[in-house]
């Protein structure tokens, strides 16, 4: 399986509450209406915790400052979401989805690529 993560930098004129309040119930239902066309097989969002833990690992890194959060789009294979992407529903899908992210996302300071997992262990 391949997936595409997104690296979510909110909008300076969202507010954190407004931006997790959208991205969690208006934006996700959209992705899922389009998942079919897409050929998508799997979404999460993973919305940064508030917690002063956060500052802590990334004090103790030397690190920047955590990000809104992290989209995870899956498909079962590179043709897959290349098919997804090409169809004429795919690329309807594609455009009402970056015209619904720019909302409430920084799409400029925002970041996009595809990946491959390696489990190294799964103990859970």
């Amino acid at each position: 399986m391949v997936k595409i993560v997104y690296i979510l930098h909110r909008r300076d004129d969202v507010s954190p509450e407004e931006f997790y309040a959208y991205w969690k119930n208006s934006h996700g239902p959209l992705v899922r209406s389009f998942a079919q066309a897409l050929r998508a097989t799997r979404y999460v969002q993973s919305h940064t915790l508030a917690t002063p833990l956060n500052e802590a690992f990334r004090q103790s890194r030397g690190m920047l400052a955590p990000e809104a959060g992290i989209t995870e789009v899956w498909w079962k294979s590179l043709d897959d979401l290349q098919a997804g992407f090409a169809s004429e529903a795919g690329q309807n899908a594609a455009r009402a989805l970056i015209a619904d992210e720019a909302k409430f996302i920084d799409l400029a300071r925002s970041r996009c690529f595809l990946t491959e997992e390696h489990t190294i262990f799964d103990a859970l």
